[in-house]
């Protein structure tokens, strides 16, 4: 059987099987030649195709970004080449506020914008949950509040032309951000293969959506944890915004900010200048990292 060449963009993945858009607009559902590949949504990747609709993916494109988790036990990389981070929450179910420090250092060790997203501003207790999110746009992240379902309009300026992805805890609404920036174009986009197995109303797998000719979306499954041992210790310092301006400034030059004396980074958070759930936090991460 003759087989061509030809490079698409990732728009949906499910374990090892993955939806390929083809220039021409057709897609095709991919395996992985070989375990040495780890493709991700947002991969511009090289395929092989029969004269049927299925394909293999033989080779990966250079990434511009990448957006990984990775505990002890595996590594996934949720979204490649994206641009912004929205980061998903929500008055109520209750969130874990560990997760947004995580997500934060992963944004900014990944080299992307990361932007807060409060949901469900219509329930009681609203702005009380807002106040505690209030240090994360302190520290120079945007903060958006909004109720998905009434409307999305204060978060679509920073959907225009970036390529983004939707991470948080199953519940907060990520799909119904995604159900609301799609609009019109839901019932075309919308549609999800039922090769690559996915619920209605339930996001089991990764999937890119289109917002315009230079904007995408990809929305990725809940999560309750957010591994960072991907991450190495001489880096993970500087993923901590705050931290940088007294980098440095230590008498040590390898001091791990806990028990050194004259430590620039402790010294600001007995002034204030970083909050001491972030230090606490920092430590907890870097116990975690293992290189």
């Amino acid at each position: 059987m003759t087989r061509r060449e030809s490079a698409g963009l990732i728009v949906g993945a499910h374990r090892r099987h993955y939806e390929v858009e083809l220039p021409d607009g057709g897609n095709v559902l991919c395996a992985v030649k070989g375990r040495q590949l780890a493709p991700a949504c947002g991969d511009t990747v090289d395929i092989t195709q029969g004269t049927d609709r299925e394909g293999l993916i033989v080779g990966i494109h250079p990434r511009q970004s990448e957006l990984t988790r990775e505990d002890a036990y595996r590594q996934k990389t949720i979204a490649a080449n994206v641009s912004v981070v929205l980061g998903v929450v929500a008055v109520e179910p209750a969130f874990n506020p560990e997760l947004i420090d995580r997500w934060t250092v992963a944004s900014e060790a990944a080299g992307c914008r990361f932007v807060l997203v409060l949901n469900k501003m219509d329930l009681p207790g609203a702005e009380a949950v807002r106040a505690r999110l209030e240090p994360y746009a302190a520290l120079g992240y945007a903060l958006i509040t909004l109720t998905a379902r009434q409307g999305i309009d204060p978060l679509r300026p920073l959907l225009a032309n970036e390529r983004s992805v939707l991470v948080g805890q199953s519940g907060m609404g990520k799909s119904t951000i995604i159900n609301t920036a799609l609009g019109d174009l839901r019932a075309k986009t919308g549609e999800i293969s039922e090769s690559l197995n996915a619920g209605r109303h339930t996001t089991t797998h990764t999937r890119l959506h289109r917002l315009g000719p230079a904007a995408w979306i990809i929305d990725s499954p809940g999560m309750k944890e957010f591994g960072i041992h991907q991450l190495v210790r001489s880096g993970l310092e500087h993923a901590f915004v705050e931290f940088r301006p007294f980098l440095g400034m230590c008498k040590f030059r390898d001091c791990t900010h806990d028990h050194e004396p004259q430590c620039a980074v402790r010294a600001a958070c007995s002034d204030g200048k970083i909050a001491a759930t972030r230090l606490a936090t920092y430590h907890r991460l870097r116990r975690e990292i293992t290189a």
